[in-house]
């Protein structure tokens, strides 16, 4: 016979307790689960649940052809629409050997940044809300509004751009949309110093993500963590500048890779805002560039029915999130024989099972939001 002790009252507090966050409840980001279990209110192990949202890109990829991946590829990280279109079409055009014109080369990097602007805005805007300031969030819609518009006038879309072509983009701008977007560039840099003061010159913010959620190094090159949240770690790696693709070789001047080596929250804040400043210089420089460049074709014709030769080939870019890969393999045909993505959301989100561990619970938020994720890009 076994004897079995069950902790009532007040000697269940030396009972561990498992709570479930998500997978609906709103510090979660979207439908992600965490599994913690806790002792009093100190995280002893956490493991993120994911899954929920897994709609089978991948396997889709193999029943559309190349135009139509496209739309795929453009939504899993819904935040980074035009970044994720990139990866897509240079892989094929890797695969076809096909050199895309000067022209729709510093668009794609213009456009590319003014993405990764968007993207940067949302999470400075949203990680203050978290910790219970709602003033910030108001801000960044606005000066995200003010890029949604040059981003959809020129492509037709607000989030899905659907601008990138294998070859190319879709059309040419429209007429005195350069001066547009100048001027929608000017306006957003003029009002970035509410992040700078209003932000991280707030003693409570500082208080609540400072030495909060420490992310050493070594163990972000283990877990495969990368853009800002690893840079924040002292991983000085930026793929623009480190493996350039597109016009970023010509833009080293310009190009600043943003690290700090705390690894803490406070750290990955200031890594994500001070990169969407050097992303306005960038989208700047891009614009300028341009204005020399001679009228000419921004895509390549391309046959009715496009096919990639037999073979295979690895795309990556440097995303706002971090690295996003595409591996392409074609056996000829007009489909992909298959297309693996590697997201950053992905391997980023799996170091919550280092960082929260040993936390309380009322940092879990706080580390949680610093991570900067999007779930559709984990569960792709």
């Amino acid at each position: 016979m076994t004897e079995t002790t069950i902790g009532i009252g007040g000697a269940a507090e030396s009972t561990d307790m498992v709570l479930n966050i998500g997978p609906q409840h709103p510090s979660t980001h979207g439908v992600l689960r965490l599994r913690l279990v806790l002792d009093g209110e100190r995280i002893q192990h956490a493991e993120p649940v994911i899954g929920y949202m897994h709609r089978g890109a991948e396997k889709l990829f193999e029943a559309r052809d190349y135009r139509q991946i496209v739309m795929l590829a453009n939504r899993h990280d819904w935040l980074s629409a035009f970044s994720n279109e990139l990866g897509v079409v240079m892989a094929v055009e890797r695969m076809l050997g096909m050199e895309v014109p000067e022209r729709a080369v510093w668009l794609r990097t213009l456009l590319a940044e003014l993405n990764r602007v968007l993207n940067h805005l949302m999470f400075l805007g949203s990680y203050p809300l978290e910790l219970g300031g709602i003033t910030p969030i108001f801000h960044a819609f606005r000066e995200r509004e003010d890029l949604q518009h040059v981003m959809e006038e020129v492509s037709g879309g607000r989030m899905h751009y659907m601008f990138n072509r294998v070859g190319g983009l879709k059309e040419d701008l429209p007429a005195g949309w350069t001066g547009r977007a100048r001027a929608a560039i000017a306006e957003v840099r003029s009002r970035m110093d509410v992040y700078d003061r209003l932000v991280l010159g707030n003693e409570i913010f500082r208080g609540r993500t400072r030495g909060i959620g420490v992310l050493t190094a070594p163990t972000a090159q283990a877990y495969g963590v990368s853009g800002p949240i690893a840079r924040a770690s002292g991983v000085d790696f930026d793929l623009r500048r480190d493996e350039p693709y597109l016009a970023y070789a010509e833009l080293q001047d310009t190009l600043k890779v943003v690290t700090r080596t705390e690894g803490d929250c406070l750290a990955r804040f200031e890594c994500l805002l001070e990169q969407t400043h050097n992303s306005l210089e960038l989208a700047d420089a891009c614009l300028d560039r341009l204005a020399e460049l001679p009228p000419g074709p921004v895509n390549q014709r391309l046959p009715k029915v496009l096919k990639a030769p037999e073979g295979h080939t690895y795309a990556w870019t440097e995303n706002p999130l971090g690295i996003n890969g595409y591996y392409l393999v074609s056996k000829g045909e007009k489909t992909p024989y298959r297309l693996k993505l590697r997201s950053a959301s992905y391997n980023n989100i799996q170091a919550l099972t280092e960082l929260l561990p040993g936390t309380l619970v009322a940092d879990m938020v706080a580390i949680l939001g610093s991570l900067f994720f999007v779930v559709g890009d984990i569960d792709k």
